[in-house]
């Protein structure tokens, strides 16, 4: 599990102690998502769920939006860790390799990560700065993870390559789990394919 950045936080666990009880308030809090959704979230019940006194939550986070962006914030440190650490077993260059690593785990955090649906790697709310969508900063991470796999250096054009790709499979997925909830398998397939073929085109 990658660490929460500290702009998430009004204070950085220090301790230990601070830091399982600031996991068990993102645990609550992801819980709480699927349950209740963002709009009936609180700050109250996510203290109750995680089992600890409101005042942790405060000491930790200003309210239930800095909450959720946390949790985004700890999903895409998961997914970037997880993605790096297949792509350490799959050789230099092999870019179809990657892309299905890279899709492949993302669809297991979509369907057994408590929270996911609603706060993937972005909070539920719309930002007002470009940089800060999910789809960014997600772009941003994977131009840092692929280029060995890609053999591109990590410039300009690569990053928005990645973008557009991340932009295309976020709409054909979010397709996909509204026609079945576990993801339509023959519009995952369609976007691997999608994928495949975009890339290729500057990578093959």
């Amino acid at each position: 599990m990658g660490a929460v950045p500290h702009a998430n936080l009004r204070r950085a666990p220090v301790q230990q102690r601070s830091a399982e009880r600031l996991t068990r308030i993102l645990d609550a809090c992801a819980e709480l998502l699927d349950e209740t959704g963002y709009d009936e979230l609180s700050t109250r019940a996510v203290a109750q769920r995680a089992g600890v006194p409101i005042g942790s939550v405060y000491r930790f986070f200003s309210n239930k939006r800095a909450l959720a962006e946390a949790l985004a914030a700890r999903n895409l440190d998961r997914f970037a860790e997880i993605v790096g650490a297949r792509l350490a077993t799959i050789e230099a260059e092999d870019w179809r390799a990657a892309i299905d690593a890279v899709l492949d785990e993302y669809l297991v955090l979509k369907k057994t990560v408590p929270g996911f649906n609603l706060v993937d790697f972005g909070g539920p709310q719309p930002v007002t700065d470009p940089a800060a969508d999910a789809n960014h900063l997600l772009a941003d991470r994977l131009a840092e993870l692929l280029p060995a796999q890609f053999g591109r250096a990590p410039d300009a054009e690569l990053r928005l390559t990645i973008l557009v790709a991340v932009e295309a499979a976020d709409a054909l997925l979010r397709l996909a789990f509204r026609t079945d909830p576990a993801g339509d398998p023959g519009i995952v397939s369609e976007t691997r394919e999608l994928l495949h073929a975009y890339l290729a085109r500057t990578l093959g």
